[in-house]
């Protein structure tokens, strides 16, 4: 298949249109058969395009952004410590110096992350995609009996 930008020689419309090959659109056009979405005039021209060039080694944008947010979830999963639904606590205990900084991530709740923004605790929300799973809870010891 092969995607043709085209413009009518009539209107000046521009459109695209795929065909089988090339030699299918000189066929189709030929045969007045390449019609313009526009106007219905069947006079249209081929446009200069930039070719689409795919290779084993082409990797489309959705692709390079499970990449890139792969990275990120690890990146956080093994440099920051996670402190589950004591995020704002442990954030403001860093900001107002009682205890010593660390880069760290976890859950708050929205009235919270706000009071947060409003004292200047700087703290900006991970978005789903790039979060890590957090890490399951450590079950108790059983005790023998």
């Amino acid at each position: 298949m092969i995607r043709y930008a085209l413009c009518c020689r009539d209107c000046a419309a521009e459109f695209e249109a795929w065909f089988a090959s090339s030699d299918a659109y000189d066929t189709q056009s030929d045969a007045g058969q390449v019609t313009c979405p526009s106007c219905g005039s069947c006079h249209t021209d081929k446009q200069i395009m930039a070719p689409a060039i795919s290779t084993a080694h082409t990797r489309t944008v959705p692709e390079k952004l499970k990449d890139f947010a792969a990275k990120a979830r690890r990146h956080v999963a093994e440099n920051y410590d996670y402190v589950g639904d004591n995020f704002a606590s442990e954030a403001r205990a860093m900001y107002y110096g009682e205890t010593d900084e660390r880069p760290i991530w976890g859950r708050t709740r929205p009235e919270d992350a706000k009071a947060l923004a409003e004292e200047g605790v700087p703290a900006v929300p991970l978005p789903k995609p790039l979060a890590p799973t957090p890490p399951k809870p450590e079950k108790p010891a059983k005790l023998l009996n």
